[in-house]
This record gives C-alpha cells, structure tokens and sequence, in this order.
C-alpha cells in the first residue's frame, strides 16, 4: 500500500471518531463560529482598546452573553415559573370570559356569532387546562435546553475568537484554494452573517418597541414588556404569540374585551405582518448599505430576508444564522467556480 494512501485512511478513521466524539457539540460550534464572524469587528475593537487577545475574546463573550443570550434565557425561565404558578381559578376566569364574550359578542363581531356558538360547544376547559399544562412543561424544557446550549455556545465563542488567527491560517494552509479564493469567500460570508447579526438585533428591537408602546396606553410597563417582546420574537413562529396571548386572555378574562381584541389584532396586524413581514426587508437592506463599503460583496435584502426565513423554518431559533450562512456560502462557491471557469475560457483551456 502507498503511504499517502495509508495516511488518507487513517485521517478519514480519525475525522469519523471525531465525528463521534463531538456530534453533540456540532451545532454549537459552528454556531459560535457563525456568531464569532459576524461580530468579528467588536472582538477588533476590544482587542486594539484592551490590547490583549485574551481579554478582548472575554470582553466580547461577555456582551454576546449580556445583549443576546441573558435577557432571553432569563425571560423563557421567568415565563415558566409564572404559568407553573398559575392557580386553577384563573382558568376557570378565563373560560367564563371567554364564553361571556362569545355568547354576547359586540356589535361589529354579530356576524360571527354562528362560529361562536358552535365555539361554545366544542369548548372544552378540561382539555384546554391540560393543554396549557403541556405547554408550560414543554416551555420548562426549551428554557433548560436553551439555557444549556447558550452556556456552550458562548464558551465555543470564547475559543473561536481566541484562537480565530489561529484556524483561519490552518484552514488556508489545508485547504487547496489560492489566497484570492479564500479571502472571498471568508470575506463574503464575514460581510452577509454581520448584515444578519446586526439586522437580528436592530429588528428586535423594533418590534419591542412596537409592543411596549402599545402595552403602555393600556397602563402596563412598556419598557419592560417591550424588552421581553423584543427579545421573545427571536422565537421563530410563536415568539410574538407568547407575549401578546398572556395579555389578551388577561384583558378578557377582566372584562376589558376592547383591549384584549386591540392588543391582538395590533401585535398580529401591526407587528407580525407590516413590520416583522414588510419592514424588516428594509431593516436589512439599509444595514446591508451602511455596515458596507462599496468594495464589499453585498448579498440582496430579500435574499437574507428569504433565508432567515428558510432557516427558522429548517433548524429552528439558530436557523436565523445557519440560513443565511448556507446560503452565502452556496453563493459565494457559485461565484469561485464562475470565476474559474472564465479564467480556464481565457486560457483556451
């Protein structure tokens, strides 16, 4: 047998046990790498302000943790203690209102009350109550798991900005591409995953907003509730529904059914269509123009808007970074082989 034969084997023996090893710990990784590239001009800063690797990995470990992960984490864990807590009279307030509402429903809702009637009989608080109870003990388990892999996902970061020189030239020196070709492609997906972190942020933030303005009119604290809705619509799909849900039953379940229509056709209408659907395209594409220099490959909005989309819908909460780096880097390699293939063309090859 041929030693470089001998040496393939052993190294495709060691890259499945590696495998094995760290499956696990996979998704983690490379989320943390994803995180670590699309922040890589922060870690920059700490580290010409701190002048210490080190602490500049550390610094910026910490305000990924501060900004993204802690507020998030804390409101999933304060979620579940609450609706764990809940006494069964509150259900039973709830039905009452919700029945009160349906059989007297207001004048502009008349239309609806043959759907409402048939409502009422198929409503059954047994099984809503139990539902409720397996939604809460399914809300526990995402808090512990997410808790979980937060905590390993920052500590990835840690050691993917420490020691970020340090892969980068490995990966260069492994992997046969020219110098030209590798620093497009690392420069493309750096440019798209900072568009996509920095978008997530800005995003979240309008919409917390959004809500905590229309939360206050209604004599709750906005700023409060703002930030939890902010940070509760980086869950894909149910992200927004768990925030404005709790406050409508409230609101019914008080006699204030005004309120509790206003706040859920604003958080469906307001928030989830005009700004989380049509605004938030344009979120991208003005922090696409202005985190840019015009010499940077720049990805469409639509395109990031699209793959963010695609990736919640694939993977889940970390599909919002794994789509848009999917997709950059399936762009980007498009881009290589074009660009070979007109270098052979010329060449006559």
């Amino acid at each position: 047998m041929k030693p470089q034969y001998f040496v393939a084997i052993l190294f495709a023996t060691s890259l499945y046990w590696m495998y094995l090893l760290y499956a696990p710990f996979l998704l983690g990784m490379i989320i943390a790498a994803l995180l670590a590239i699309s922040t890589a001009n922060i870690h920059n800063f700490f580290e010409k302000v701190l002048k210490s690797k080190f602490f500049a990995a550390l610094s910026s470990s910490l305000l990924l943790a501060v900004l993204f992960f802690v507020p998030l984490g804390y409101f999933l864990v304060t979620l579940t203690i609450k609706l764990n807590s809940l006494e069964p009279v509150v259900f039973k307030n709830i039905e009452i209102a919700i029945k009160d509402f349906l059989m007297n429903p207001p004048q502009y809702l008349l239309f609806l009350k043959p759907y409402m009637d048939n409502a009422i009989q198929d409503m059954n608080m047994n099984s809503i109550a139990s539902y409720i109870l397996s939604f809460t003990g399914d809300i526990g388990s995402l808090s512990a798991g997410y808790l979980k892999n937060s905590f390993l996902v920052i500590v990835f970061y840690f050691f993917a900005q420490y020691n970020g020189g340090f892969i980068v030239d490995l990966l260069k020196r492994i992997v046969q591409m020219s110098v030209e070709e590798t620093t497009l492609l690392a420069k493309e997906l750096s440019s798209v995953m900072s568009v996509v972190f920095y978008s997530i942020i800005v995003n979240a933030m309008f919409q917390g907003i959004l809500f905590g303005v229309a939360i206050s009119f209604m004599g709750y604290n906005g700023l409060l509730f703002g930030i939890m809705y902010g940070f509760a619509s980086l869950v894909p799909v149910i992200g927004g529904v768990i925030m404005w849900l709790p406050f409508m039953l409230y609101e019914f379940s008080i006699g204030n059914s005004s309120n509790a229509l206003f706040i859920s056709l604003y958080s469906v209408l307001v928030i989830s269509v005009i700004a989380d659907t049509f605004i938030k395209p344009l979120i991208i594409k003005e922090i696409n123009l202005r985190l840019l220099k015009e010499d940077d490959a720049k990805m469409n909005e639509l395109i990031i808007f699209f793959a963010i989309i695609a990736g919640l819908t694939t993977f889940g909460f970390w599909g919002m970074i794994l789509g848009p780096a999917i997709t950059a880097f399936f762009l980007t390699i498009l881009k290589l082989f074009e660009a070979r293939t007109k270098e052979c063309e010329s060449r006559g090859v």
